[in-house]
């Protein structure tokens, strides 16, 4: 089988562990100011009497300065080299941890009795800078909301707290159960089941088992006014608008998703992979497309450009399909008989299936690993990308990204690969490399974001596939949405009047100030 290959990556709670699979982020630098002072200019204070009240309600309040930079600190790139340099992005916070249901609750209560900005946390592997308190206040720990509360069997549904990290979850799926969620992201040993939700994540393995927003059935929330809300659980239903899809998504800024109900499938017993090379990306493209259509929905089908087939699988000269499969041997071999029908007759190349793919389960989560050939000095910069636009125009996405970073001063190499793909279109998944004076690498990864970002908007595609919006992704958000931003600010308004969930974030005003837009 393809998917059970990761389940014991270790993990911490508190701080990242050596051996824990590389989240898709890579830097040397960030945005020009994205400093301690950048990201809390005036932050809010948490009074006495509001910690005396969250000492009595939580399971534990952390204070001292070095405990709340370990305890915020993320992994976007925009903020984790210039700590490095002394200058962590959020020390200025109190974090608070609940045990359960009932504590989020009422920290939530007091938040709002005292007006304080309220920013939930978890596993942190967050890339857009989502779970970063900048307007300080109160930061939510949520990591101990970690069991599986029922499992049902007949209807493969498991009820799993939102603090539980992925590799518990699927270990526990897997050893006790005989299941899985097929939910296999790049963060998946330090990111949350909540965390998959609040930012819409996708696993590697989404053509086949879907999105994070496939798989939810049900929810339970606490709103801003400390009520408890259920969402689901059931199939499909027609009782108005899905409101369990309006909080997946939204980053803490409508409520604290505290518990999920989750599709599972059965183990796969079966897998088989096939690989080949097209002469252009496009060409590429134009297979996943067909293979798609004609109905076959293989696990993996990730097309990457000559860069990245060189980089990742030392073939610099194709540009590189690998189709992958697992489940039911009779449905397995007839996605991979449709996709062998599809290709063959368009590739330049048969390549070693089963070699390409275990050299992909092998080095699947180097996800760095695209910048490989570079000399990394103190000016290099580097970082990822991942949108989403359908078939009719994604080639043309992927050449203008591709030109629009390249055209910006200092830029190394743009490359991409093909990650998920629906019948309808794709994700593409840009690699970015810069190299230039070392104090112009915040100016040089600002440019490039813009560049990119621009193509986006002019060809409406969404700006984000799987990684959110957080702070980096804020500025463009309007844009992106246009008429409908004006919808989701009035939701906003209506769940949270106050605006003290996770402020500043999905590009929505706030109450406390500006904040830090990633726009420097």
């Amino acid at each position: 089988m393809i998917s059970r290959q990761t389940i014991t990556h270790p993990f911490n709670r508190g701080d990242y562990v050596v051996g824990a699979p590389t989240p898709p982020r890579w830097a040397a630098d960030c945005p020009p100011g994205a400093g301690a002072a950048a990201l809390q200019d005036a932050p809010v204070q948490v009074p006495e009497a509001a910690l005396a009240e969250l000492r009595e309600a939580a399971a534990a309040v952390h204070t001292e300065r070095d405990e709340v930079v370990r305890r915020t600190r993320d992994w976007w790139a925009g903020t984790s080299i210039p700590e490095t340099d002394g200058r962590p992005a959020t020390p200025d916070a109190v974090v608070v941890e609940a045990a359960d249901e009932e504590q989020v609750a009422a920290v939530v209560r007091i938040c709002r009795a005292h007006g304080l900005p309220l920013t939930v946390s978890a596993g942190r592997s967050n890339v857009l800078g989502a779970a970063l308190p900048v307007f300080g206040g109160v930061v939510l720990d949520v990591c101990r909301l970690d069991r599986i509360l029922s499992f049902d069997a007949e209807s493969m549904i498991v009820e799993v707290q939102a603090g539980m990290f992925g590799d518990l979850l699927e270990k526990r799926l897997q050893e006790e159960y005989g299941v899985t969620t097929g939910h296999w992201p790049s963060a998946f040993a330090i990111s949350t089941v909540g965390g998959w939700a609040a930012c819409r994540g996708a696993g590697q393995l989404s053509t086949r088992y879907g999105k994070i927003e496939d798989m939810v059935v049900g929810l339970d929330a606490v709103l801003a006014d400390g009520s408890t809300a259920s969402y689901g659980t059931y199939p499909r239903a027609a009782v108005g608008p899905d409101l369990r899809q309006l909080l997946i998504g939204s980053e803490g800024t409508l409520g604290v998703i505290t518990r999920l109900r989750l599709r599972v499938h059965r183990l796969p017993e079966y897998a088989k992979g096939l690989a080949y090379g097209f002469a252009t990306f496009a060409e590429g493209l134009d297979a996943c497309r067909e293979i798609l259509q004609r109905g076959a929905t293989p696990a993996v089908l990730r097309l990457y450009d000559a860069h990245e087939s060189g980089t990742h699988f030392g073939e610099p000269d194709t540009n590189l399909l690998l189709i992958a499969d697992e489940g039911d041997p009779l449905l397995v071999d007839a996605v991979m008989a449709v996709t062998e029908d599809v290709c063959a007759p368009r590739a330049k190349a048969t390549l070693d299936g089963d070699a390409v793919l275990a050299r992909w389960l092998d080095e699947r989560m180097l996800v760095g690993k695209s910048g490989d050939g570079f000399a990394k000095g103190p000016g290099f910069v580097a970082d990822t990308c991942e949108v989403a636009g359908p078939w009719s125009s994604l080639s043309r996405l992927y050449d203008e990204v591709v030109a629009a970073v390249q055209a910006v001063p200092g830029t190394l190499r743009v490359s991409a690969h093909q990650s998920h793909a629906y019948t309808d279109g794709a994700c593409l998944y840009f690699s970015l490399r810069g190299e230039v004076d070392r104090s112009r690498r915040g100016e040089w990864y600002r440019a490039a974001w813009d560049a990119a970002n621009r193509v986006l908007i002019e060809h409406g595609a969404a700006i984000s596939h799987h990684h959110g919006i957080g702070l980096l992704r804020s500025p463009y958000l309007p844009d992106a949405l246009g008429s409908g931003f004006e919808t989701l600010a009035a939701v906003k308004r209506a769940l949270d009047p106050d605006g003290i969930m996770n402020p500043g974030k999905l590009g929505l005003p706030s109450p406390f100030g500006t904040g830090v837009t990633g726009r420097n």
